[in-house]
C-alpha cells in the first residue's frame, strides 16, 4: 500500500494507492538452476513478504529486484519507468489502513526467462470505510548473473458488480419499451413483477439490474452499463450502451412496461 501523487495512481488501494502486483514482479531472486515449484514457491513466499512490507514504503527491496530499465504498464495504461515507480512508494497515510493477500500463484519459466500472473486481494480500512478490490497482473523476470529481475509488468484491475438498488415496480416499467439500435436488431426492456429484464434480438433474455437512477448493469458485466437518456420534458427516449466511456446509442421506438 502506497500513497500514489493525484497525477496517477499505477498502483491501487482505492485511490491511495498500492502496488501489489509490482512486488511480486520484484521477489524474484533466485540462484542456479532451480526446477520450477521450488522457484515457485520462493518467489511465493518473498512476494508476501514485500506485499506486507508496502505499507512501510520499503524502497529498497524494490529497488533490488526491478531491471533498471524495466517498463511497468499500470491500470490505467501509463507506462512508468523504474525511477517513477520508486518515486511512488509512501507509507499509508494517518486514517488508512490495509493489507495485500495473495490469491492465484502461476509461473512457467523458458530458460532465463519467467512468466507470472498473479492475484492480489486487497482490503483497504478508508477513514472508516471498508474497500477490497482484486488485481490481476502478468509480469516477465530475466535471470542475469544468478540474480532474477523484473523486466516488464502489466496491470489489471478485475472489475466487479456494482450494488443493485431497490426500485419500485412503477418505477421499474418506465424503463419498459423497444429500443432499436438497426432496423433489424433491438433491444426489449420489460418489468417481470418486481424484476427488469432485457432482451437484444437473437440472443438470451438477461436481467436487468438498476445502479442509480436511469442507470441499468447486467451482473457479470461489470465494464457495462445502460444509460437511459431523457429529453427535455424527462421522458425516455433511449439509451446509451456505454463500455469504457464510449457510448452507443439506442433509441426508443415504443413503451411497454409490463
Amino acid at each position: 500500500m502506497t500513497r500514489l501523487s493525484s497525477r496517477r495512481r499505477p498502483f491501487s488501494l482505492a485511490g491511495v494507492a498500492v502496488v501489489p502486483e509490482l512486488l511480486l514482479l520484484l521477489v524474484a531472486s533466485a540462484a542456479g538452476e532451480e526446477p520450477a515449484e521450488p522457484l515457485e514457491r520462493l518467489l511465493r513466499e518473498r512476494t508476501q513478504a514485500l506485499l506486507d512490507a508496502v505499507g512501510a514504503g520499503d524502497v529498497e527491496i524494490w529497488d533490488s529486484y526491478l531491471d533498471p530499465r524495466a517498463i511497468y504498464v499500470t491500470e490505467a495504461g501509463e507506462v512508468l519507468t523504474k525511477p517513477e515507480v520508486l518515486a511512488e512508494i509512501r507509507p499509508l497515510p494517518d486514517g488508512l489502513d490495509g493489507e495485500l493477500r495473495i490469491g492465484s500463484f502461476r509461473l512457467e519459466v523458458h530458460g532465463d526467462t519467467a512468466v507470472a500472473t498473479h492475484e492480489d486481494r486487497e482490503r483497504l480500512d478508508y477513514f472508516g470505510q471498508r474497500i477490497e478490490s482484486r488485481y490481476r497482473t502478468t509480469h516477465t523476470w530475466r535471470r542475469s548473473d544468478d540474480d532474477w529481475r523484473v523486466i516488464a509488468v502489466q496491470v489489471l484491475a478485475i472489475p466487479e458488480d456494482p450494488p443493485a438498488r431497490e426500485v419500485a415496480p412503477d418505477a421499474l416499467a418506465e424503463y419498459g419499451g423497444v429500443y432499436r439500435l438497426t432496423p433489424g436488431i433491438t433491444y426489449t426492456i420489460r418489468r417481470d413483477g418486481r424484476r427488469l429484464v432485457g432482451q437484444r434480438t437473437g440472443r438470451e433474455e438477461q436481467e436487468l439490474h438498476v445502479e442509480a437512477t436511469d442507470v441499468l448493469f447486467v451482473k457479470g458485466q461489470p465494464r457495462s452499463r445502460k444509460v437511459m437518456l431523457r429529453d427535455e420534458h424527462g421522458r425516455i427516449v433511449g439509451f446509451a450502451d456505454r463500455r469504457e466511456g464510449h457510448d452507443i446509442v439506442w433509441r426508443r421506438t415504443n413503451t411497454n412496461g409490463e
